[in-house]
């Protein structure tokens, strides 16, 4: 993560034995143990957030997509309807204006020619 190798790590830790002396050492590594458990604990709480909050507004980008999808075939729909039933309107004024109509006479029936 930092690019220590391990010779660097045994220099540092060779300094910490000479600098905080062999009684304290453990106790240090302990406490230094615990402090970077909590930094990667918080560390790996906020990018948990973060991926939630994003996830968040994926969820709400989502949403607004399929709302305006449904309203476009809503409206498209809509549409469909209006026009099959202005046909359908059109449709039955025909029908109901040549119902009014009067019947032309009837001619009356010719005879039959004999063989």
């Amino acid at each position: 993560m930092f690019g220590i190798t391990f010779p660097e790590l045994m220099v540092i830790l060779v300094v910490a034995l000479v600098v905080v002396g062999p009684e304290q050492l453990p106790k240090l590594a302990r406490t230094l143990g615990m402090l970077w458990s909590r930094a990667q604990r918080y560390v790996n709480g906020v990018k948990a957030d973060i991926a939630r909050d994003m996830a968040v507004d994926e969820f709400r980008e989502m949403q607004a997509r399929v709302r305006q999808e449904a309203l476009d075939a809503e409206r498209s729909l809509q549409q469909g309807v209006n026009s099959a039933s202005h046909a359908v309107n059109r449709q039955v004024q025909e029908i109901n204006e040549t119902a009014a109509r009067p019947l032309p006479p009837a001619e009356p029936p010719k005879p039959a020619a004999e063989k």
